[in-house]
């Protein structure tokens, strides 16, 4: 029996998409090479995956005008991807948690002086804007 399939992205799904996101419109080629220095792929295994991924509307896919080949877009968008990835890891990891989640972050983080600093004002600011 097939295992279900995950509401969320696999490792490989989003180190591609992360790619789309950064570099907009590609080819398989140039996901590819993107990918090399830390995944040695061949390029119909690339293809592949990103053909899946359409399917799944994770990507658009539109002809290249001249040549063969395909140009792919991200359809899911950043922002709201990261969110679910977030939401479903609190969930799943800390009980629907955000404080425990946050909390293990700050623990394990390597944060200095500055980016704390950072990080109190935006609390700050965040606890003005809900007082209001």
């Amino acid at each position: 029996m097939p295992r279900p399939s995950s509401k969320q992205l696999t490792e490989l799904e989003l180190e591609i998409i992360k790619i789309l996101w950064r570099d907009g419109p590609s080819t398989v080629r140039h996901v590819r090479e993107q990918l090399e220095p830390f995944r040695k792929l061949a390029h119909n295994s690339v293809m592949t995956m990103m053909g899946i991924m359409t399917d799944k509307n994770y990507l658009k896919r539109e002809p290249l005008p001249k040549g063969p080949g395909y140009l792919y877009t991200a359809r899911i968008r950043r922002d709201s991807t990261l969110k679910n990835m977030l939401v479903d890891v609190v969930d799943r990891a800390f009980s629907g948690s955000s404080m425990d989640a946050i909390l293990k972050l700050l623990d394990t983080s390597d944060l200095d002086a500055e980016e704390l600093k950072q990080l109190r004002q935006k609390v700050d600011h965040i606890a003005k804007e809900r007082e209001s």
